[in-house]
């Protein structure tokens, strides 16, 4: 770990085309995160800071953290004709038992879960069991969410603005709807919003 740290870089994603400056080490780092793994930032998580954190949790509601090692296929546009023949890349995570019990605990109590990027709903998902809940465990998640999927313990997501034909911008539509995203990402280009990794955020409820 030490050896990657001396010689290797923070992998900027590929659209950002410059060299890696020195604030990006920080700047382009959730504030929240603790295990050496991705690839790439969560990027929606870039939003918090450590006083928006304490506030959030002041007012009442819980944080479930959880490990996901973002990767690079993350940034890989969906190619094929039919998308349902799209093969999507993989994701190590974690979910912990004490992290899970909060989830459920929170769903009993009619609370809402609130996921910070798409490939946090993606680990949410996958580790969501019918009948169940939510169960701790660890492993790789390849599932690929696009329109017609039937989210199952995900009732609310904040997101960047995507590129045009990602697994990420389609998880979105899932989530949205079609023609509300359609909607959101007009207003958003005619209101000069940044997109990107960089970029503004939403919040889908």
């Amino acid at each position: 770990e030490q050896a990657v740290r001396d010689v290797g870089e923070i992998p900027l994603p590929p659209y950002i085309n410059r060299p890696v400056q020195a604030g990006d080490e920080s700047d382009y780092q959730t504030v929240y995160a603790r295990e050496p793994g991705s690839v790439a930032a969560p990027t929606a998580g870039l939003h918090f800071t450590p006083e928006l954190l304490d506030r959030i949790e002041k007012n009442g509601t819980g944080i479930v953290r959880l490990t996901l090692h973002v990767g690079l296929g993350t940034f890989r546009p969906v190619e094929a004709i039919d998308i349902r023949n799209h093969i999507m890349h993989s994701e190590i995570y974690e979910l912990k038992s004490e992290e899970a019990a909060k989830l459920n605990r929170a769903r009993r109590e009619g609370k809402r879960i609130v996921a910070v990027g798409t490939t946090s709903v993606r680990t949410l998902e996958t580790t969501f069991v019918s009948g169940e809940g939510f169960v701790p465990q660890m492993g790789e998640t390849g599932i690929f969410i696009f329109p017609g999927y039937q989210f199952k313990g995900v009732d609310a997501l904040i997101t960047n603005f995507h590129l045009p034909k990602s697994s990420l911008l389609m998880l979105v539509y899932a989530f949205g709807g079609v023609s509300l995203m359609r909607m959101a990402y007009k207003h958003a280009v005619a209101s000069d919003f940044r997109f990107f990794s960089y970029g503004d955020a939403m919040i889908i409820i």
